[in-house]
């Protein structure tokens, strides 16, 4: 495997700080227009059209499978030609989905702009622009990862108030179309003009081409681990975003109070990641998916027992769930070099994002079928899976990268 030293030193490249804000601009109306959106906007788009609710969140979990469809190819792209012309890509097909919502007279048109935008959240969402970052600037992309997941983090608190604002003034097709005119007045432009065009990694055989993917021995091992690792928890993380509300209610809270505990998440992700920026990358980043890892153990098993204070265990997880990008983001670029970076990443979106699109369908399962103190062990136990799949990780990649640190 790749050696990385635990500091990268000086990072080379373009001028991160122009780069990293016109992609945190873009990364926060990418999410708040795809991944959040429904939030504000199903139920008012079930009262208007009379569909069932479940086919319009349903629809959600179709984007993300067909983001995870295209997400290898989306790695391959940037490894050939640069994050650059991809995320040009993305914002046009995100306001291309939003159209076909806005238009949208029949659930099937409704479902097919779902699978227009998927194709967008594939080719603009964090994996797209991690891979960017890592053209640019190769191993000392870390920081910017996590500076730019500080953004991300940011795309809720941002676009939720903004979509009830649309929805208010014009209604949910008008939020779409305004959503829509955002990627293609201010995030495309983003992207053209500040993005610089030499964002392909440099070959390691000095070719033209982007290399082949070769793993073998513990590179492969860390490969198929890390693979597991990101989809245990984008199924656990998805099952408890979208069903955190009933667990809280069922375990004996009011509608105000699980909202108020709930929101608590938020803030605990970005101090998470202020933490790990504040650290300077002084470790190697094995050891920021490890205190992912122990930190949502910590709070699932914590909400799974009963802990009186609620809203500790739901910071821990927060906490843990915020670092856990960008160790999901760093890690490969640590363990594989960068000339792999962005295939790698990737290949690896597409297990995460297909668990997350049968996550919400999976919780309600669990719901119906064991109850919610059941519910809650099966997630405390997703998350100790998952620990115990970072220890194997470490023995697959100790004596290579990490322990020569």
């Amino acid at each position: 495997m790749t050696n990385l030293p635990a500091h990268t030193g000086l990072s080379s490249g373009p001028r991160k700080w122009p780069i990293i804000s016109a992609l945190g601009v873009v990364q926060i109306f990418a999410w708040g227009s795809s991944y959040y959106l429904l939030a504000v906007l199903a139920a008012p788009i079930a009262s208007d059209t009379g569909w069932p609710l479940s086919w319009i969140v349903g629809a959600l979990s179709i984007g993300l499978l067909a983001a995870g469809i295209v997400s290898p190819r989306v790695g391959d792209a940037i490894g050939q030609h640069g994050g650059r012309p991809v995320l040009a890509t993305g914002c046009l097909l995100l306001a291309a989905g939003l159209v076909i919502l806005a238009a949208a007279t029949t659930l099937w048109v409704f479902v097919v702009g779902w699978i227009v935008l998927g194709i967008g959240m594939g080719a603009g969402l964090y994996d797209a622009a991690f891979a960017t970052l890592g053209g640019y600037y190769g191993r000392s992309a870390r920081s910017a990862i996590t500076t730019l997941t500080l953004w991300g983090g940011f795309a809720s608190t941002v676009c939720w108030p903004l979509s009830a604002l649309f929805l208010e003034c014009l209604g949910w097709r008008g939020a779409c179309l305004a959503y829509a005119g955002i990627h293609l007045t201010i995030c495309l432009p983003l992207v053209l003009l500040v993005l610089p065009r030499n964002g392909k990694p440099r070959p390691i055989s000095g070719k033209g081409e982007t290399p082949r993917i070769e793993l073998g021995g513990p590179e492969r091992r860390a490969y198929l681990i890390m693979m597991a690792i990101v989809v245990v928890a984008g199924l656990g993380m998805t099952i408890i975003s979208v069903h955190l509300l009933t667990l809280l209610q069922q375990h004996g809270l009011s509608l105000a109070e699980a909202v108020a505990l709930g929101a608590l998440i938020g803030p605990a992700q970005v101090a998470g990641r202020i933490g790990e920026m504040a650290s300077g990358g002084r470790h190697h980043p094995f050891w920021t998916l490890a205190a992912a890892s122990v930190l949502s153990a910590a709070g699932m098993i914590m909400l799974a027992a009963g802990f009186p204070i609620i809203g500790l265990s739901l910071i821990l997880y927060g906490a843990g769930n915020g670092i856990f990008s960008i160790a999901k983001g760093a890690l490969p670029l640590a363990l594989f070099g960068p000339s792999r970076y962005a295939p790698i990443l990737g290949r690896l979106a597409r297990p995460s994002l297909v668990a997350q699109a049968i996550g919400p369908t999976v919780g309600a399962i669990l719901l119906s079928v064991a109850g919610t103190d059941q519910t809650l062990v099966a997630l405390a136990a997703l998350t100790v899976a998952n620990l115990a799949l970072v220890i194997l990780l470490w023995g697959a990649v100790k004596g290579n990268s990490i322990a020569q640190e």
